[in-house]
């Protein structure tokens, strides 16, 4: 066991969605209402450290060096809960965690988060979990943090319940050598999560056809993964983005997380496309662009995006691993 027999540190990436997840069909479990599928993002990371302490009277939570409170908080323990029900214990944690980009910009900390949490923590707990079991507990913290677990190419399976929600692996991070070129256009924080946006999705009117035509687009993503056909991707994906920030914005009260630099990039990246090159665009649940490329057009996409106004940083991932453990 990495650390002390209840201590653990867990590295984990976060992931781009392919195919969105919005919207769930049980809050509490964080059972989605459709399949999704997402790459693991490498050089991204989260580090996390879990030590379970007799000594403690409450669970403390310190992101990125700053002792948390109230919702923050009351989310990982509340987590940690489940991980003290399953291995039987009643011992409080220390939970130290830090990403090496913005947190709550819509480049998924969350799910890098809870995935390195849920193996941190079992681990110190002295727990043993398949891929499949870690996969649902982290669903448990974040929905995309079950798709953070295998790494890669991963598929999150809705399932019928509890029991067969995860996330599976369907390519290696090596299959294809893809970037993703993620465009900064603003650091602050989102006013509404995630968790918040998705119990307001099902009060738009386009939720039901978002759902409807879900499978085919997800099936359409899967096989150009898997026969790596760039301009069957950048088709799906963009489409699929689309569908989700249409359902956000037609929500009661709508959310708008797209800013007018948001909309500069996908404009140009869409004009670059039908000029021949091989990139396309994506929006999570944030105002920051992922424009997915071959990696022989990264770099030269790279210094377009960078000149592009309202642009304040490209980061650049290429696919990454799934979570694992590290030495303190």
């Amino acid at each position: 066991m990495n650390g002390s027999p209840f201590q653990a540190t867990a590295l984990a990436h976060p992931n781009i969605a392919f195919i969105k997840y919005w919207g769930n069909r049980d809050e509490q479990l964080r059972l989605p209402l459709t399949g999704s599928l997402s790459m693991a993002l490498n050089g991204l990371d989260t580090v996390t450290q879990v030590s379970f302490n007799p000594g403690l009277t409450a669970d403390r939570f310190i992101l990125n060096g700053v002792e948390q409170t109230g919702a923050a908080l009351e989310r990982v323990a509340h987590f940690l809960e489940h991980v003290r029900q399953l291995a039987g214990i009643n011992l409080f944690a220390q939970v130290e965690s830090g990403n090496n980009y913005p947190s709550s910009t819509g480049i998924a900390s969350s799910a890098a988060a809870f995935a390195a949490l849920a193996l941190a923590a079992t681990k110190a707990a002295g727990l043993e979990l398949s891929e499949s079991e870690l996969s649902r507990l982290a669903r448990l913290g974040s929905g995309s943090a079950c798709r953070s677990v295998p790494g890669g190419f991963a598929e999150w399976l809705p399932g019928s319940g509890d029991a067969d929600s995860y996330a599976i692996q369907i390519a290696p991070p090596e299959h294809w050598d893809l970037v993703d070129l993620i465009v900064v256009v603003d650091r602050s924080e989102k006013a509404i999560g995630s968790s918040a946006g998705h119990k307001l999705a099902s009060t738009s009117p386009l939720q039901t056809l978002r759902i409807a035509g879900a499978p085919e687009r997800l099936e359409q993503c899967s096989t150009a993964i898997l026969t790596r056909d760039f301009e069957r991707l950048a088709q799906v994906v963009e489409l699929d983005s689309e569908w989700m920030h249409a359902v956000m914005r037609t929500s009661s009260p709508p959310l708008y997380y797209w800013t007018p630099a948001t909309e500069v990039v996908i404009w140009h990246v869409r004009a670059w496309r039908a000029q021949g090159h091989a990139v396309c665009a994506t929006v999570d649940a944030g105002p920051n662009v992922h424009v997915i490329a071959l990696a022989e057009e990264a770099a030269w996409a790279e210094t377009q995006l960078r000149a592009l106004p309202g642009v304040l940083e490209v980061l650049k991932a290429k696919p990454g691993g799934g979570v694992k453990l590290i030495k303190d």
